[in-house]
């Protein structure tokens, strides 16, 4: 980091290389749009190379730091949509076309990533991040800026919620 904050392209690159993935698997699965995905992870690498300079080592690392920057974004972007218009975010339909053996598979994760989208945005965050991402639960509270027992109360909140959507999805 002190490479990057000394301006050294050669440094970012292999940061970005090593740790650009996960800000935008992040993205990806908070707003189910791959260019809107694209956009949070450059946000967060340029975030990186702006801030290189107030980097203090000893932290979460700068995996957890783009982490917590791309899930905030995320939520910036979730909230602005809630504004803009009160209805619901249309699922982008897939394009590609499926194998009959892979039909119900299929149906069943659109069934997820609609039960997904469906959870307030702080509960999908916390899903995303625990489950996707498989980061502990004090790793994922640390990015939420939240302490454990809230965050745990968060995610226990969001399974319930994604359990009941999915049970209404089989049932209607």
């Amino acid at each position: 980091m002190r490479s990057v904050a000394a301006r050294d392209g050669e440094a970012f690159r292999q940061l970005a290389e090593r740790h650009a993935a996960r800000p935008h698997r992040v993205a990806w699965r908070m707003l189910g749009d791959e260019m809107e995905a694209q956009d949070v992870a450059q946000e967060a690498m340029l975030r990186l190379w702006r801030d290189a300079a107030q980097w203090r080592p000893g932290g979460a690392g700068v995996s957890a730091w783009l982490t917590r920057v791309a899930t905030n974004l995320c939520l910036d972007r979730l909230r602005r949509r809630a504004r803009i218009s009160g209805e619901e975010v249309p699922e982008r339909a897939d394009e590609a076309p499926l194998a009959d053996a892979l039909i119900e598979g299929e149906q069943q994760r659109a069934q997820v990533i609609a039960a997904m989208q469906a959870l307030p945005d702080s509960q999908r965050a916390a899903v995303v991040l625990t489950y996707y991402e498989e980061l502990s639960n004090a790793d994922a509270a640390s990015i939420m800026e939240m302490n454990i027992k809230a965050f745990e109360s968060l995610l226990l909140r969001a399974r319930r919620a994604l359990r009941q959507i999915l049970v209404e999805a089989a049932h209607g």
